[in-house]
C-alpha cells in the first residue's frame, strides 16, 4: 500500500482521515478522537497530510510536522470542488486528501506559538471594542427617549456624562438614573480594558525587529504591524505583493467572459480585521499626505485628482499592503519612492 496523500477533516471531538494512493483510489478509511490520531499518524511513514484552514487545524499541523509529515492547511473555499455527491465528514476528507496533492494548490502557514498568542490580542481588543461602541450607543438612545443629545462622537459624551447623572432635572427616572450609572462604569471598565491590550500590543511590537520595519511605512502603526505579523508572519506564503493584496480582498472582484474584462468592486476576501486596519492607516496617509514631499505622496496626490475620494483609500489600503509585504519578504527597511519625472 503506498500512500500518496492524506485528507483529515477537522472536528470537535472526532477526526475523520481518508489516504488516497497513485491512482486516487481510498485505502484507508478512519475515525478517530485527537489522542487516537496523532497515536495512529505517530506510526505511519511521513506523508502528504491536508487539513482546512479552521479552528485548532494549526496546532494539530505542527503536531504532525514534529512527526516527521508534510502538513498542509488549504483554505476551505478551495476545498469545496473536490467534494464529490453528498457532503459527510469522509467525502469531506476525501476531497482534502485529493485537493493536496494539486500542484497548484494555495495553502496557509501553519502559525507560531507567538503569531497565535498575537492574534488572539488582537481579537481580544477587537471584542472589547465593538462592546465599547454597543455600549455607547445604548447610552445614547436612552439619552435620546428622554431629550438628552450629545453631537456625534464619544468624547463630548464622555465628557458630560458625570453631569448627567448629577443633575436632578434632566427627567431621569431613578431607575434611569441607576442603570446609566452602571452602564457608565461598564464604559469605563471597557476603556481600561483596551488600553491594556493596546499597551501590550506596544510592547510586543517595540521588541520585534519585523514590527519596527513595518512601522516606518506611513499609516502602519502598531495595530498594522502587528495584526500583518500575526497573519502572515515573513510573508513567504504569497509569491508577490499583489497577492497577499488579493488575499486582503483589497483588489477588484473580476467577471469577465467572450473576451471582456469586467471588474466590479473590491472582492472583500480574506482577513476582514487585517483588511479593516490597513484602511484606517490609508485614511491616516491620505489625510496627511499634504505633508509628504515623496514619492509616495506625489503619487497619492495624482490619485487624488481622478478618483473619488473612496477610491484612492481603497487603492492606498493596496499599496501599503503591497508594501508591506515586500518589507516583510525581503526583510528591508521602508524607503519612501522616488519623485516622478514630470
Amino acid at each position: 500500500m503506498h500512500i500518496v496523500s492524506i485528507g483529515i477533516d477537522l472536528g470537535k471531538t472526532t477526526y475523520h482521515l481518508v489516504a488516497l494512493d497513485e491512482r486516487g483510489s481510498v485505502v484507508i478509511r478512519k475515525k478517530f478522537s485527537r489522542q487516537q490520531l496523532l497515536a495512529y499518524t505517530a506510526n505511519l511513514k511521513p506523508s502528504l497530510i491536508g487539513m482546512e484552514a479552521c479552528s485548532g487545524a494549526h496546532f494539530l499541523g505542527a503536531m504532525l510536522r514534529e512527526q516527521g509529515h508534510d502538513a498542509r492547511l488549504i483554505p476551505a473555499q478551495f476545498v469545496k470542488p473536490f467534494v464529490k455527491s453528498n457532503k459527510n465528514d469522509f467525502l469531506d476528507a476525501e476531497a482534502i486528501a485529493e485537493a493536496v496533492s494539486r500542484q497548484n494548490m494555495r495553502f496557509v502557514p501553519i502559525k507560531s506559538d507567538e503569531q497565535l498568542d498575537l492574534q488572539a490580542l488582537h481579537r481580544v481588543r477587537d471584542r472589547l471594542v465593538q462592546r465599547r461602541t454597543a455600549v455607547i450607543n445604548q447610552i445614547r438612545g436612552f439619552l435620546l427617549e428622554r431629550g438628552i443629545t450629545f453631537g456625534k462622537g464619544p468624547a463630548q459624551l464622555r465628557s458630560h456624562m458625570a453631569e448627567v447623572l448629577e443633575d436632578a432635572d434632566n427627567h431621569l427616572t431613578p431607575r434611569m438614573r441607576t442603570l446609566l450609572e452602571r452602564l457608565w462604569v461598564e464604559w469605563k471598565q471597557l476603556e481600561g480594558d483596551i488600553d491594556i491590550a493596546a499597551e501590550e500590543i506596544e510592547r510586543i511590537c517595540s521588541e520585534d525587529a519585523a514590527c519596527q520595519r513595518l512601522r516606518e511605512i506611513p499609516g502602519v502603526g502598531p495595530l498594522v504591524a502587528s495584526a500583518t505579523i500575526a497573519a502572515v508572519g515573513n510573508g513567504t506564503a504569497f509569491r508577490k505583493g499583489r497577492e497577499f493584496a488579493a488575499w486582503l480582498g483589497l483588489v477588484p472582484r473580476q467577471h469577465s467572459t467572450g473576451g471582456k474584462t469586467r471588474l466590479l468592486g473590491i472582492s472583500k476576501r480574506g482577513n476582514l480585521y487585517l483588511r479593516r486596519r490597513f484602511i484606517h492607516g490609508a485614511r491616516a496617509v491620505v489625510f496627511r499626505i499634504r505633508y509628504d514631499t515623496g514619492g509616495l505622496g506625489q503619487w497619492v496626490q495624482r490619485l487624488q485628482e481622478r478618483a473619488a475620494p473612496c477610491k484612492v483609500i481603497v487603492a492606498v489600503a493596496n499599496k501599503l499592503a503591497r508594501i508591506a509585504w515586500a518589507v516583510l519578504f525581503h526583510g528591508v527597511a521602508y524607503r519612501n519612492p522616488a519623485l516622478a519625472q514630470v
